[in-house]
């Protein structure tokens, strides 16, 4: 397990792009028969990339270690959107299958938990975010329809998007996790501009459906002292409360954001206005 400490936002506005990208950039996230596991230290927030082999791929109780339980979610909440082929969950002895941008939320003190590719020739992939839970909520698959979908944004500004929130206060409880998904129509490249800061709680963006050479230019820092991550295909940056997350891309897009702090309420944001990024 990859794990990452909190920085301060004087220590970050010193950093060159390689410690950037070693303190914020989640890389290599997906490989076959594996669990890719980066412990942050901001709110403790968990970001995972699942993706099955040739057969169950166990959530190994060896995976608590890190956070002082005998297995994962011991003390944790976790939450997964399906972005490959189809996948089923077994969660102690409950199943869950999940079709392409479906997802599922299991409640703290699940303990034995299996993932398997259902299509050999389209293998399942899951990311997935799990942070500390006090408290034990139902288990349950969420689907297309339950997020909600919700245009927002328009071309003429390259924002029309749509967004699905999958885990949070209006559809069901949680401790702190909330969780969703954004997709950006042709055309359009800007997510979260104008941009937000929240203090309250962290975010982790991760980024999918970008050809072999597209990129996202990531925008985070201070909104007066902005710095920027170049992001590929399958990639994740880890944002502090103190942060903007915004970001422009090579063509349209995808991305799954994941939050975790003391306030779930999804409009708590500090507004930034334009003119005052630098």
């Amino acid at each position: 397990m990859d794990v990452r400490h909190a920085i301060h936002h004087t220590q970050a506005e010193t950093l060159g792009t390689e410690d950037l990208r070693r303190h914020f950039l989640v890389t290599d996230l997906f490989r076959p028969g594996e669990v890719s596991a980066t412990l942050t230290h901001y709110e403790r927030m968990m970001v995972l990339g699942i993706m099955p082999g040739d057969g169950p791929l166990v959530l190994d109780p060896a995976l608590g270690g890190p956070v002082g339980t005998s297995y994962l979610l011991e003390r944790r909440e976790f939450g997964a959107v399906s972005i490959g082929g189809p996948v089923r969950i077994v969660a102690d002895g409950v199943t869950y299958d999940l079709d392409f941008q479906e997802a599922v939320y299991l409640g703290q003190g699940t303990k034995d938990v299996s993932f398997e590719s259902l299509d050999p020739l389209r293998p399942a992939k899951l990311f997935a975010a799990s942070c500390p839970a006090h408290v034990r909520h139902p288990s349950r698959k969420i689907t297309v329809a339950d997020a909600s979908p919700a245009p927002m944004g328009s071309p003429a500004s390259a924002n029309e998007r749509v967004i699905y929130k999958y885990v949070h206060p209006g559809l069901m409880p949680t401790c702190q996790l909330v969780l969703g998904l954004t997709r950006l129509s042709t055309g359009s490249v800007w997510n979260t501009m104008p941009c937000h800061t929240h203090d309250r709680r962290m975010e982790a963006y991760f980024y999918f459906e970008l050809p072999a050479d597209g990129m996202v230019v990531h925008l985070m820092g201070r909104p007066q002292a902005t710095r920027h991550v170049i992001v590929r295909n399958e990639e994740a940056v880890v944002s502090p409360p103190w942060s903007i997350h915004s970001g422009a891309a090579t063509s349209a897009y995808a991305f799954i954001w994941a939050m975790a702090g003391e306030n779930q309420v999804f409009s708590d944001m500090d507004h930034v206005a334009m003119g005052d990024l630098r």
